[in-house]
């Protein structure tokens, strides 16, 4: 909105929306990018899969490391610098998992991208509704935008995993420039390379529009001595914060069912592709479309969450709707296991999307009621906390399922837990004030 000479320039709530829509969509494109051709990249540079899989927790353990630490800085430091940062490390991350050709670099690779997916997890959503809250006061909406960038990032993810399974195939057709690329390159960049390659370029873009576009009021120059006493404290808080605060640790308890659907889907479902189609390499390539597919319905219910809420009544309610639709998906994906026929299959295939698209929807009014119950000093603290809580469940319960005889049990497992997740919110809370465990431990 215009405002006097020599004054800075005040964002509207629409334009607040709209860069928090463009970051969003600007970090997760280069994500969807690599996914579609790394496990296959990496075979091609030598690994086998059990060294895949060690560079792949490389990935998982950094990030999950760094999580907290993380969250705890971007409340001290201040977002933009934070998620700044977050680029900068993709960057490095995804030019060395491009270009290298041995192990060690690889991992490195990995380890680089778990830091930076530590880092970007909450300053983004932060700054968001610490913005909003500035312009509109504590009680703006919050679900339109929440909603409007969970759909950015699975979209993004969604168009970057079609760009990333199709550019090396593309690179090979007419005149062969992938078979050019590895010749001139002398085999440092091949065609699984080049969506990773494309994703670098993506990333310095993010970093750029994140400097230029998250404007921030000033904050107390940060000392080492001031980081090193905050973030501990931080950290502490979102550690709390479920135990001074019902809601909050229901949000957190959905959050661990939630990663444990995912798990289940992304560990049994390419086995599940496989065995459809009859060999593993076009069961790799329906799984890419599935992936896909889930994105797209992911995306779909975080647009459809604004309306859900209307519709239900309140956030709580909505919650209950996503994560219900999420659990009967589930359910069809178990009850059809063993099951063959055209019937089957499409019972299967709307089970798979009715998972992402209940997730999708759920997210944005759980972010909603997270914020409402924290304040700004802890806020990029309490998501990190939030992503923890899915990560680590998720993990453990990968672990069980992936040791279950197949059929119908893993998948039960999962609806099972996202059902005990679903039933938390049949009973609504008392209104309570803001949760004050982040802000008092974060206090001079």
């Amino acid at each position: 909105m215009p405002t006097r000479a020599g004054t800075p320039t005040v964002l509207d709530e629409r334009a607040i929306r709209r860069r928090f829509v463009t970051v969003s969509c600007l970090f997760w494109l280069p994500a969807g990018l690599a996914l579609a051709s790394m496990v296959l990249l990496f075979t091609e540079r030598g690994l086998s899969l059990g060294a895949v899989a060690a560079v792949f927790a490389a990935h998982s353990l950094t990030a999950a490391a760094l999580e907290l630490p993380t969250g705890g800085l971007s409340d001290v430091v201040g977002r933009r610098v934070v998620l700044a940062c977050a680029g900068v490390l993709n960057v490095c991350a995804l030019a060395l998992i491009g270009l290298g050709t041995t192990p060690w670099t690889l991992a490195v690779g990995a380890a680089l991208m778990g830091a930076g997916r530590a880092l970007s997890s909450g300053p983004a959503e932060a700054w968001y509704v610490d913005t909003v809250h500035a312009h509109a006061g504590p009680e703006a909406d919050l679900r339109t935008g929440l909603a409007r960038g969970s759909a950015a990032s699975a979209g993004a993810i969604a168009l970057g995993t079609l760009l990333g399974g199709g550019l090396p195939w593309l690179l090979g057709v007419g005149p062969d420039l992938g078979a050019l690329l590895r010749s001139s390159t002398s085999g440092l960049v091949v065609p699984l390379s080049v969506p990773v390659l494309l994703g670098v370029a993506v990333e310095i873009v993010f970093v750029l529009y994140v400097l230029t576009a998250l404007t921030e009021p000033p904050r107390p120059a940060a000392t080492p001595r001031g980081v090193l006493r905050g973030v501990p404290r931080a950290v502490a808080a979102g550690l709390r914060l479920g135990a001074g605060d019902t809601l909050v640790r229901r949000i957190l308890m959905t959050a661990g069912a939630a990663g444990t659907a995912l798990a289940a889907l992304e560990l049994l479902t390419p086995g599940r592709a496989a065995a459809l189609t009859g060999t593993p390499e076009s069961g790799a390539l329906l799984f890419a479309g599935l992936a896909t597919a889930g994105f797209v319905c992911s995306a779909l219910g975080s647009q459809l969450a604004p309306l859900v809420a209307r519709l239900t009544g309140d956030g709580e309610r909505a919650v209950l709707t996503g994560l219900a639709t999420s659990t009967a998906g589930l359910l069809a994906l178990a009850a059809t296991v063993s099951a063959g026929g055209a019937p089957a299959l499409t019972v299967a295939l709307a089970g798979y999307g009715l998972v992402y698209l209940g997730l999708g929807a759920a997210g944005p009014s759980e972010n909603d009621l997270l914020h409402r119950r924290v304040d700004t000093s802890g806020r990029a603290t309490a998501l990190s906390v939030q992503s923890l809580a899915a990560q680590l469940v998720g993990a453990a319960a990968g672990l069980v399922i992936g040791v279950l005889p197949a059929g119908p049990l893993p998948w039960l497992l999962g609806a099972a837990v996202l059902l005990a997740g679903t039933l938390l919110w049949a009973r609504r809370t008392a209104p309570a004030e803001r949760s004050a465990a982040v802000s008092a431990a974060t206090a001079e």
